[in-house]
């Protein structure tokens, strides 16, 4: 059998080495040698091969927006939504789109491959909305990316929000969003819970809605979508985000809040990079760090993966587009540092992540697609240490981003003269 794409010697996130063959779109071998011709055979021996970075939570209609119209002053939430206000009455399609544009260009470039990113739609030109649709189409041939209706101001507190995020959904918009602690009572954030899981379950639309984004540990939010996702069956289709307010719950409730959501079958998606610069600001000491509880969720079964939320935008001015800076922060907040830990933190920005946004297409076995990256590391650990190069990314069975491999090695009086820098250093 003859394959286009060959990737020979690597060593896989499991631990195995392999071959792995590519024909068309498909990967349609793994096995330990392939001893057959291919158009082109890739050199992986020493380096890990793994499937496709992933990031399940994102802002792409603001990203690389930094400075305009001016900088987060005070770093808060607050601060950046307002800011956010400021800018979408300046912003053109244009803008947005070659913005967005832009950042894929970067991602694909880092094995990011897939993307979900909430898109504002309270604005009544909808010109995020319209930007990003095209955006999803322009990259389809190499990135996933599905967009969630997202009420920014709120689906109430906006006077034409909940029109406009129908609209965007009758648009082509994939995911419902929603934003219920930024309501103007709770009482409104739960009744928004429940209006946007309906018109989700309507539409068989997925869910994922920032909830408890705040130091509030009354902000519980989540137990309401967990309850409207066992009411109307929503299991598996439903994402909570950011659930910072949780790191500030009484131990009692969360004993009783996670097994709920377990249950129910949501996901968690936790963004350690922004919420650990946002959240605590009103803090003196000591100082709530703004992360969920991870470790006690997993415990429990309920899918968590890292999002990276923001790049250079009116809430964060950093960001590379590497899931694996996201990886190695989230490792440190949760304090996942066993080796089984920090295998795990790479899983949830590849194949965790891409489980929790429905593609099950992706993956390191045959009949996949053939998208997957090439890293400058030995295992899965390694490479969230280092964050090293992506030394290939294959999307859909072609080459779409590639770089040489960098001289590491170094020489040091009194020792050996080549040492390995990736694995010593």
């Amino acid at each position: 059998m003859a394959f286009d794409l060959i990737i020979r010697g690597g060593s896989l996130p499991d631990g195995r080495v392999a071959d792995i063959g590519i024909s068309g779109e498909t990967i349609a071998a793994i096995e330990p040698r392939l001893d057959a011709p291919a158009g082109r055979i890739i050199d992986a021996t020493g380096d890990l091969v793994s499937a496709p970075f992933v990031d399940p939570h994102f802002h792409m209609d603001a990203t690389l927006s930094y400075g305009i119209p001016r900088i987060n002053a005070s770093g808060t939430l607050l601060e950046g939504i307002s800011l956010w206000g400021e800018l979408k009455k300046v912003m053109t399609f244009e803008e947005v789109r070659d913005r967005a544009l832009a950042y894929c260009d970067w991602a694909v470039s880092m094995g990011l491959l897939a993307i979900r990113t909430h898109v504002d739609t309270c604005d009544d030109r909808l010109l995020g909305v319209e930007a990003l649709l095209e955006v999803r189409k322009l990259v389809a041939p190499y990135i996933d990316l599905q967009l969630v209706a997202f009420p920014q101001d709120g689906l109430y507190r906006d006077p034409t929000a909940r029109q406009n995020t129908i609209r965007a959904l009758d648009m082509g918009v994939d995911v419902v969003g929603g934003i219920p602690h930024f309501e103007r009572t709770m009482a409104d954030g739960r009744r928004s819970v429940t209006e946007l899981c309906e018109i989700a379950a309507e539409r068989g639309l997925p869910v994922d809605m920032h909830c408890d984004e705040t130091d509030d540990p009354l902000s519980r939010h989540i137990e309401q979508l967990a309850y409207e996702t066992q009411r109307l069956g929503l299991h598996g289709r439903v994402a909570g985000s950011h659930l910072t307010s949780m790191h500030s719950m009484d131990n009692y409730y969360v004993s009783k809040l996670l097994p709920l959501i377990a249950e129910a079958g949501v996901s968690a998606i936790p963004n350690p990079l922004i919420n650990i610069m946002l959240q605590g600001r009103h803090d003196t000491f000591p100082k709530r760090r703004g992360l969920t509880r991870v470790k006690e969720m997993q415990a429990l079964g309920i899918r968590v993966g890292w999002g990276q939320d923001c790049v250079l935008d009116p809430w964060y001015s950093l960001g590379t587009a590497d899931m694996l800076d996201v990886a190695f922060m989230g490792l440190h907040v949760a304090q996942m540092s066993s080796p089984a830990d920090m295998h795990r933190c790479f899983e949830m920005v590849t194949t965790v992540n891409a489980e929790i946004m429905g593609l099950g297409h992706l993956g390191l076995a045959v009949g996949k697609r053939a998208s997957l990256v090439v890293l400058d590391a030995g295992n899965a650990v390694e490479a969230v240490r280092l964050r090293p190069d992506r030394l290939y990314v294959v999307s859909r069975g072609k080459v779409v981003a590639e770089r040489g491999k960098r001289d590491t090695a170094l020489s040091i009086p009194g020792r050996p003269a080549s040492i390995n820098r990736r694995h010593h250093l």
